[in-house]
């Protein structure tokens, strides 16, 4: 019976209710289930919510994004950078990776992120690369660069969060090392993310120059055709 929360998760996600009510629903059925008083398990969200408070700084960031987007910042990033000749998606998302990789490994996980980086700055400059190469994008292409962009975010965190010290992942695995008696120094540990992160960048770089080449590939002729056209409006 305790495991009717799991099922109550499965089916409000299934529903598409409200993820929050969802999981807070589930949580109360739970512990009623499981015999918790109701005041102990408010008193475990309110825990919860000290423990955690530092979470709702997000909730400060959002307006500020939404009114800086409001007032034209996507449209200026992707201005800015049409103005640059030789930008590319390509380049535009590998100069991000490292400097996201970099951000990570000096503990600057909050530099960049999807609602606060991405989609005001990273997505917008990257579509402005495209545009003044190709012109007007598809929407198929528009959606692939986005996606692009989100996953070069996810990337350099992931690999580049592994070299500092004081992650999470780090000091987990230190505790759990010592739980069994294992010598294991955490600034070693961290060290040895560093090939990995060296490598991840590689690859990603590397399918970001092919991204290119595939744009290149599917609106190269029709850049063409529309310069051809420029070119005879002028004659």
């Amino acid at each position: 019976m305790v495991f009717i929360g799991v099922l109550l998760i499965i089916a409000g996600f299934l529903l598409k209710f409200n993820s929050a009510v969802v999981v807070t629903v589930s949580a109360l059925v739970t512990g009623l289930i499981a015999g918790i008083p109701i005041y102990d398990i408010i008193s475990k969200f309110g825990e919860a919510f000290t423990t955690n408070r530092y979470m709702s700084i997000l909730l400060v960031t959002l307006p500020v994004v939404g009114l800086l987007e409001k007032n034209g910042l996507q449209q200026q990033a992707a201005r800015i950078i049409e103005k640059i000749k030789t930008a590319t998606v390509g380049r535009v998302l590998t100069m991000y990776l490292l400097i996201r990789e970099v951000g990570a490994a000096l503990g600057l996980n909050s530099l960049g992120g999807h609602p606060q980086t991405v989609r005001p700055l990273i997505a917008p400059m990257s579509e402005g690369a495209a545009k003044a190469k190709y012109g007007k994008l598809p929407e198929e292409e528009e959606q692939e660069i986005r996606a692009h962009a989100a996953a070069t975010d996810n990337i350099g965190l992931f690999f580049g969060e592994d070299i500092f010290v004081a992650v999470g992942a780090i000091l987990l695995m230190s505790g759990f090392f010592k739980q069994n008696h294992v010598q294991a120094d955490p600034i070693a540990m961290a060290l040895w993310g560093i090939p990995t992160a060296v490598f991840a960048f590689i690859v990603h770089a590397i399918r970001l120059r092919m991204l290119d080449r595939k744009l290149d590939k599917r609106l190269g002729n029709t850049s063409e055709i529309k310069t051809g056209k420029e070119r005879e409006h002028t004659l």
